[in-house]
């Protein structure tokens, strides 16, 4: 008899348990995607998380004159310029894409690696780049 994926076997008390999934590549660590369809909590990106506050708290440093230049900015945090510059373009996702990733419910699409790429800086068009 098969029910829901679990198959029992009339001969043994064996229970085999079918549970489709796949593998990707999420913020440089391996995730497991369930198929389509399936219950699945919303997954926060840490790594995208992490990297959006960063950029957050240093546009705030910046407008508030705590460094004159990135480079400045860059000698302080311990990185390179065109890390904080690169790192700084996450401060120009739309708002509704913000909140997805703060939320866990930006797709399997977004990524840091990907944020990192250039992307459109219209707000209307960063849904359609990002596969939204």
């Amino acid at each position: 008899m098969t029910r829901a994926g679990t198959a029992m076997s009339s001969t043994s008390d064996t229970l085999t348990l079918h549970v489709p999934f796949r593998l990707i590549k999420r913020g440089g660590r391996k995730e497991i995607r369930v198929p389509d369809g399936s219950a699945e909590p919303p997954r926060k990106d840490d790594a995208l998380v992490k990297a959006l506050a960063r950029a957050f708290r240093w546009k705030r440093m910046l407008e508030a004159g705590d460094f004159a230049t990135l480079t400045d900015l860059a000698r302080h945090e311990g990185v390179t310029p065109s890390f904080v510059t690169r790192i700084l373009r996450l401060t120009l996702l739309a708002p509704d894409l913000v909140e997805a990733i703060l939320d866990g419910k930006q797709g399997p699409k977004v990524t840091l690696a990907q944020g990192l790429e250039p992307f459109p800086l219209a707000w209307q068009l960063q849904g359609t780049h990002f596969s939204l």
